[in-house]
């Protein structure tokens, strides 16, 4: 009766072309009903509740998803009606996807199942539904196996049978094994250790060509802390909502986005065990997808801007460039070393009314940069909180931000180099690598530490209201310390000066310095290298394997070891 009378009305109303209910009342009325599921925790909250989600099911039946009825049967289970249990438990396992993508079966032997429905665990219909989840979940990653297997293939290309350095060294710098791709849009597994797996998501343009060199850009997510990892992603929760516009102007400039997953344990920020991670999954991606090594980028949110910016930080060579919206400009597992900025660039997106970083911060931090002239920008949006990619305002920025993406190019060989660190995992950038510390010794007078007192920040009160306060800290820690390195190249003749530094390595490449004529290395004043430099095969193929960088490729490698006396 109560369908028909809902009928009638919309029938009369139609006629003045007002319709009274529609998607977003059944969204009404859901949103209703989950609050009062969550909220009302007793027998008759769950009654409540169950009766709200089934008026919405009688209105709108062609508006029902499997994520209503998976609440409503996780109600009627926790109410012990396992007739009305087993009624949308059978409805959604039927419907095998969400509207958004998402797998019914993950509902019924997800990692909570078996706590939401423990009323129906002794009732044989469990069984059966459970069986039916579990045959379509293995078809499911029978298919993601099939589409990854897809994207990794390649045309064979052994560089290990060429014995001429030189021809090895051109066939490097046109690897091409690439093959087109049967789909836009691919869930791949990343394998983090012996027991821990992720995923990321790649997001080709929509007509890629493997005969083209494509720009790729990696978004990091945020909340690092309250994310857990997952073995496959779905375009629906990366490509929409707050990352609406990263897909958009992807799609504009033909860029292929990156979305790797991280956890509390494994991340871009804290602590150093995932750090790994992006560097690794754009090794992968260049085995198979034919990207431009000089146009490589990185950007995230909150937590993922400061991955962001760390990358600057500690391991710059992939990248061309670096953005973040509410960046902590803060290396939280070491020193942070701002001067390597000099090596890259990073572009902020800051609001006015952020408690992750105060605007008063960022003046101060802007206000150091420029003083360095170092490539840094910092455009702030007023009256916005710190999920400022949620609002429509922020499409701007996002424009900003690809306007210089489709400009900048990394510099493979930059005629100088300004590098600190203080954990010799980090002792590589461009052309200099195997840097190691040697902390015994005092640092050189030209190696300073910078840094700049915080004295206000921002936090919700209990009214939800932004208030000030004053606070008395540094912006930077300094928990280790640290070796810095500056090297100039021209002419063949290298002039490297080092603070506490034992012993490094300098790459040699064809488009840096004659071949045919000897190479000079001055280290601290004194001449320490002299000699003619040639092609190393094993050292080629070696470094190719573990980089992928067809524009950054080293033919020799120069050792050099520091004298304390």
């Amino acid at each position: 009766m109560k369908l028909q009378v809902a009928k009638s009305v919309v029938v009369i109303l139609g006629l003045f072309s007002i319709p009274l209910y529609g998607q977003e009342s059944y969204s009404v009325l859901i949103h209703k009903a989950y609050n009062v599921m969550w909220k009302e925790k007793d027998m008759d909250g769950h009654k409540k509740a169950l009766r709200m989600y089934e008026d919405a099911f009688e209105l709108f039946p062609d508006s029902i998803d499997t994520s209503e009825l998976n609440d409503a049967s996780i109600l009627a289970a926790w109410l012990n009606d396992h007739d009305k249990a087993f009624k949308y438990l059978n409805a959604f396992v039927t419907m095998k996807t969400a509207k958004n993508g998402y797998p019914s079966w993950k509902y019924v032997v997800g990692n909570d199942s078996e706590v939401d429905y423990k009323n129906l665990l002794d009732d044989p219909r469990w069984i059966m539904v459970k069986n039916i989840a579990l045959k379509d979940k293995a078809l499911f990653y029978d298919k993601l196996r099939g589409e990854e297997e897809e994207f990794y293939e390649m045309c064979k290309i052994d560089l290990e049978r060429i014995t001429d350095p030189m021809v090895l060294y051109d066939n490097i710098r046109n690897y091409h094994p690439y093959k087109l791709k049967q789909k836009q849009d691919y869930s791949l597994t990343f394998q983090i250790n012996d027991s821990a797996r992720t995923s990321f998501f790649i997001h080709l343009p929509q007509n890629y060509n493997p005969e083209k060199k494509y720009p790729l850009l990696f978004f990091l997510h945020g909340a690092v802390r309250g994310n857990r990892l997952a073995d496959f992603q779905l375009a629906s929760w990366v490509l929409f909502d707050w990352n609406r516009y990263y897909t958009k102007y992807a799609a504009l400039n033909d860029v292929i986005l990156v979305f790797p997953r991280g956890s509390k344990e494994f991340n871009w920020m804290i602590p150093d065990d995932g750090f790994f991670m992006v560097p690794s999954i754009l090794h992968q991606i260049k085995k198979t997808i034919n990207v431009d090594d000089n146009k490589v980028f990185i950007s995230g949110h909150s937590n993922g801007a400061t991955g962001a910016f760390s990358y600057l930080m500690k391991q710059p060579s992939s990248f061309a460039g670096c953005y973040g919206f509410n960046t902590y400009p803060k290396v939280f597992t070491g020193g942070t070393f701002i001067e390597n900025i000099k090596n890259r660039s990073f572009i902020n997106f800051s609001t006015d009314k952020d408690y992750y970083y105060p605007p008063y911060a960022n003046d101060q931090f802007t206000q150091l940069m420029k003083s360095m002239n170092l490539d840094y920008k910092e455009y702030r949006y007023d009256g916005f909180p710190h999920w400022f990619p949620q609002f429509d305002d922020s499409e701007p920025a996002y424009r900003i931000l690809f306007s210089d993406l489709v400009k900048r190019e990394r510099n493979p060989f930059p005629k100088e180099i300004s590098w600190e660190f203080d954990d010799d995992c980090y002792g590589t950038i461009d052309w200099l690598s195997n840097i190691k510390l040697d902390t015994l010794v005092e640092r050189k007078s030209w190696h300073k530490e910078l840094n700049f007192k915080i004295d206000k920040w921002l936090k919700y009160d209990k009214n939800d209201s932004i208030i000030v306060y004053n606070v008395d800290r540094k912006a930077f820690d300094f928990p280790r310390k640290s070796g810095k390195i500056k090297a100039e190249y021209g002419n063949n003749v290298f002039r490297i000066e080092t603070s506490c530094i034992t012993s490094f390595s300098v790459n040699i490449s064809p488009e840096m310095v004659d071949m045919k004529k000897k190479v000079q290395i001055y280290v601290n004043g004194k001449l320490r290298f002299s000699k003619q430099v040639g092609y190393d095969r094993d050292f080629m193929l070696c470094s190719f394997k573990a980089n992928r960088d067809r524009s950054q490729v080293w033919v020799n490698q120069i050792d050099v070891f520091i004298n304390r006396h």
